[in-house]
């Protein structure tokens, strides 16, 4: 008995054609000739998925095998009882019995006409000469690999370059080098064309589709196209005001901090966040004053001269 196409794919009866399709590709790579040499066996197997996929992998094709199982073959591939070409009331098959139908036929002034019954059946349904189905080779893109890569935070805002290693079906271990534009975020994916599996029956390779996960900083922040950092100033600098260097896509930017300035205090500097197509993010320097964790008794003598000058900064505080 012919072999159970739906146990050839190792697949359930009532598995979708995309469970049907992934099937085939998996069993077809493990038992492709090219990737077993040494396996006399492997040939017999492939054409086998082959043929079976040939029929499952066709919605018409396995709506018939469903109903006919393999001898839905013998009714020309369509049709069957009830279908287009289907000889109930016309007296039977007028094939039945092996013999020629055709034969003694009189050409026109030729003699005896010498007719093929495969080119016969294959013009009426859809069969190759000497009555076998052509099964043409199905070009196959391979699979597309699927990557999740994290890079540095510097990287994700100035771009760069990105080298990584994917696995081969053979088991070979490959280096891919790709470049990482400006500015991307966190989530984005990166699609390098025709690097991913190979194809199959002279198909294209797959694709590598690449999501890239952006590392923390343990300063900045990237809200949209902008850029925030807090940055740390002593009393003197908040209370007097100074000029301070603060590091910035950029490089190193100067910062003038006004005189009173206290914590949570955000100063701009244009054009120094993240690069995009239309221009540049900005960067907010956010203060945080940070005082001495530990006061000699003469720096608080000295903070004591100072209480009357000093506003209470609670004064407007309210439920």
């Amino acid at each position: 008995m012919a072999e159970d196409f739906y146990k050839t794919l190792s697949v359930a009866r009532g598995a979708s054609q995309d469970e049907i399709q992934k099937a085939y590709r998996n069993l077809a790579r493990k038992y492709h000739p090219d990737l077993n040499q040494d396996d006399p066996k492997a040939k017999e197997k492939f054409q086998k998925l082959q043929a079976a996929f040939e029929v499952l992998g066709n919605p018409e094709k396995r709506k018939q095998y469903d109903q006919f199982g393999h001898a839905f073959e013998q009714m020309g591939g369509t049709g069957g009882p009830g279908g287009q070409y289907s000889w109930a009331g016309q007296g039977g098959n007028p094939f039945a019995g092996g013999g020629n139908p055709f034969a003694g036929f009189q050409g026109a002034g030729q003699g005896n006409a010498d007719f093929d019954l495969g080119d016969i059946l294959g013009g009426m349904f859809g069969m190759g000469g000497g009555g076998r189905r052509k099964r043409a080779s199905r070009s196959m893109k391979g699979e597309d690999l699927q990557q999740e890569m994290t890079i540095p935070f510097n990287t994700a805002i100035l771009g760069g370059n990105l080298d990584f290693t994917v696995q081969r079906p053979d088991g070979r271990r490959e280096t891919i080098s790709t470049k990482i534009p400006v500015g991307i975020e966190d989530g984005k994916k990166i699609r390098l064309r025709e690097q991913g599996n190979p194809g199959m029956f002279g198909g294209k390779p797959g694709d590598i589709i690449l999501t890239i996960r952006v590392a923390s900083h343990p300063y900045f922040e990237r809200r949209g196209s902008q850029l925030h950092l807090k940055v740390p100033v002593s009393l003197q600098e908040a209370a007097l005001g100074a000029t301070i260097d603060v590091p910035s896509p950029r490089g190193t930017m100067s910062l003038k901090i006004p005189p009173g300035s206290t914590s949570g205090i955000k100063l701009r500097l244009k054009g120094c966040g993240i690069p995009f197509s239309s221009g540049k993010g900005d960067l907010f320097a956010e203060l945080v004053v940070i005082l001495p964790k530990n006061w000699s008794e003469k720096d608080a003598a000295l903070l004591r001269q100072l209480e009357t000058i000093v506003v209470n900064p609670r004064k407007e505080l309210r439920f």
